[in-house]
């Protein structure tokens, strides 16, 4: 089996530190927690959305195998298309390796002495890691398992003996010809044919041509299955190669998961009642509620108020302020759109508000509320 080359250092894998304008710019945080079910430290790193310490949002969880190796791009990834609205924003946790042959292994081989510890690891997994950032850290009970190579297997196997402690996985060249191809034969008796949670599951593979037959044979007993609440993709990327395969696949694999995620734009144009369908729609989907986020309804309302329409503008803004009175930005629209509509004293209130709620969280956007305050005094001042 081709083991990926670690391309950077560990540290710069795990803590990626910029100098920007003199200040530490740091994209994960390292944490140490002890395993007695693998009887040994471990290793995770952690990224959480950039605004996670200053709202109350709750995320779904990636995990991340071969985590020194992937964790940088692949939190990179997660933040950009998160942004673009294509995908949920995420916590992502790296696991860091110890013995990734051992780990990741389900039999003992005799060539490789420290093989068949994937039942301890997916048990660590389950009962110790997962316990854990859920107490530590705000998740939704949305769990994605990502691994390549090896890691890609594992993932494979975690789907077969114990389908209920992830909801998705990305499975990237998956090496499932390991002890002649005992996860493939798995499958014939573990693939369930009824999953009422739902599952996901997203494999690829680059033109790697040792793995075709075993991926094609896995492919095969899903296809003749065809269990009930299973979702299956299987993407060749032919111009790919072992080792360049993750981080498109980590790209493509979150969209294809969430691949009803995005409103569509006919949905905004419909009013806020058709987004909320569509939130509820996707929250049945995913397992978990999901509401319409504060930038969604803030399109709308900015819609409305580029048509002049002040008064469902004012209709929409307030609505916003109901859901997310933390947030300074819905107080800020909602003034802008108070002071285009001649009611000075209202928006004067709401830039207050603002004002206040940003000069706590240490809201990069202060200074612009500050201004919107002073020219509205003004205005009232005048009359």
């Amino acid at each position: 089996m081709k083991r990926l080359t670690l391309i950077t250092t560990f540290m710069m894998a795990c803590l990626m530190i910029l100098n920007a304008g003199g200040q530490d710019y740091s994209i994960g945080k390292k944490i140490s927690i002890q395993s007695d079910v693998l009887d040994e430290e471990r290793t995770i790193i952690v990224y959480t959305p950039l605004h996670y310490d200053t709202r109350i949002d709750s995320y779904p969880v990636m995990y991340l195998l071969d985590g020194a190796a992937h964790f940088h791009h692949a939190s990179g990834i997660v933040q950009f298309i998160s942004n673009q609205g294509l995908i949920p924003e995420m916590i992502v946790v790296a696991v860091t390796n110890v013995d990734r042959t051992r780990d990741f292994s389900p039999t003992r081989i005799e060539k490789w002495p420290t093989t068949g510890g994937a039942e301890k690891f997916l048990n660590f997994l389950s009962d110790e890691l997962i316990p854990y950032v859920d107490k530590k850290f705000r998740t939704q009970p949305f769990n994605i398992l990502t691994g390549h190579s090896f890691g890609g297997e594992f993932a494979a196997y975690a789907l077969l003996y114990k389908p209920e402690v992830f909801d998705a996985y990305i499975a990237i060249s998956p090496y499932l010809m390991y002890d002649d191809d005992f996860v493939v034969k798995e499958a014939k008796t573990k693939l369930m044919s009824d999953y009422p949670d739902d599952v996901q599951f997203y494999m690829t593979i680059g033109n790697e041509p040792d793995y075709f037959e075993s991926l094609s044979a896995f492919e095969e007993i899903i296809e003749e299955k065809l269990p009930k609440g299973f979702e299956f993709s299987y993407v060749k990327m032919e111009n790919e190669n072992h080792g360049s395969m993750p981080h498109l696949s980590i790209y493509k694999g979150l969209e294809w998961i969430y691949s009803d995620w995005r409103l569509p734009d006919e949905t905004l144009a419909e009013g806020l009642t058709a987004i909320d369908e569509h939130y509820d729609f996707i929250s049945r989907k995913y397992g978990y509620t999901i509401d319409a986020p504060e930038y969604v309804i803030n399109l709308l309302g900015y819609n409305y108020l580029r048509k002049e329409d002040y008064s469902a503008a004012i209709k929409v803004f307030s609505e916003n302020v109901e859901r997310y009175p933390k947030s300074a930005n819905v107080y800020d629209s909602l003034g802008e759109t108070l002071e285009k509509d001649g009611k000075l004293k209202e928006a004067g209130k709401n830039y207050k508000k603002a004002v206040k709620i940003a000069s706590k969280t240490v809201n990069p956007n202060l200074l612009i509320y500050q201004k919107n305050l002073e020219r509205v005094n003004r205005k009232i001042a005048q009359l």
